[in-house]
This record gives structure tokens, sequence and C-alpha cells, in this order.
């Protein structure tokens, strides 16, 4: 019951939204970390199946990482934004 009650006193405060709102934003860093291993796992499986392929199944692994790491600065950069400009 305190946790509930703790929690209604940091919604009840305008700067406990922003902190609940950057706790969210990990979701986005977590995500990220996720949909990356999947990337590199499933083009290590493609490397290991078919080595002649290695520097296109690179090429492309690297793109993806670099589009997938996007996901996880805009995260951080909004989190930083609502801690420092908002909060």
């Amino acid at each position: 019951m305190d946790i509930l009650m703790n929690l209604l006193n940091v919604l009840a405060d305008a700067n406990g939204m922003v902190y609940i709102g950057i706790g969210l934003m990990s979701f986005g860093l977590g995500a990220s970390g996720i949909g990356e291993g999947y990337c590199c796992g499933k083009t290590m499986e493609a490397m290991g199946r078919n080595p002649e392929m290695y520097s296109k199944l690179r090429t492309g692994m690297i793109l993806g990482c670099a589009l997938t790491e996007t996901t996880a600065i805009y995260s951080l950069l909004i989190a930083l934004l609502m801690l420092f400009i908002v909060g």
C-alpha cells in the first residue's frame, strides 16, 4: 500500500511525471539493444552457413545496426531533454 501512496505522490508533482517519462524512455534503449542483438545474431548464422557472402552480409549488418542504434540515440536525447529542460 505504501508503494501506491508513493506513486500517487510522484504523479501529483509535475517533476514526478518528467521522471516517469524518462523511465519510459529506457524501454526504447532496451528495445534497441534487443533489435541489434537479433540482427547481429542472424547475420552470424548466415555467415556460418554461407561464408562466401561474408562481405555482403557484414555490410548489411553494419547498416542494420546503425539504423537500429538511432532508436537508442533518439530515446537518450529525449530523456536528456526531459531531464535538463523540462525537469
